[in-house]
């Protein structure tokens, strides 16, 4: 169902500003995400135009897309919170909002695995609370990535 399908209704001033603030890329968690690896030495681009999805962080020599999640609008706990967001304001319109962006997440998800890139995708409360463990989840992609190539080159 696409945007022009959905119906968003009573709808506040307050409302409408605290929406059109919600930004698709440089949020806060790809921020921290980004400079925690940086400051580990990985370099990647962002918001890579060319591969399905355009994920938050690529890292191109290994081929690992990285996708930084906010659990509201990717569907974090679906089947549990549906009933609840469905009884909520402009209910209808956010759980066909949010059924489509989980089935567009693994329609990318599908094709970048094709295309032979590995696929991380971290929630916000990860990033914001466990930081390391996110950074240690790339580098031990990456390690897993290189042992292949040298496993190959032998």
């Amino acid at each position: 169902m696409k945007l022009k399908d959905r119906k968003f209704e009573n709808v506040t001033a307050q409302r409408s500003k605290n929406m059109s603030r919600i930004r698709s890329k440089d949020t806060s968690i790809e921020l921290k995400l980004r400079k925690a690896l940086w400051k580990e030495g990985y370099r990647y681009r962002k918001n890579y135009k060319g591969l399905p999805g355009r994920p938050d962080i690529c890292i191109t020599k290994y081929k690992i897309a990285i996708f930084c999640d906010s659990e509201f609008f990717h569907g974090k706990d679906w089947e549990i919170l549906r009933p609840k967001v469905a009884k909520g304001n402009n209910g209808n319109y956010w759980v066909k909002k949010i059924d489509e962006n989980i089935k567009r997440d693994l329609e990318n998800d599908k094709e970048l695995l094709t295309l032979g890139w590995t696929v991380i995708h971290f929630w916000g409360t990860e990033i914001n609370k466990k930081i390391d463990e996110c950074v240690r989840a790339v580098a031990e992609t990456i390690e897993d990535i290189e042992m292949e190539d040298y496993d190959g080159k032998i």
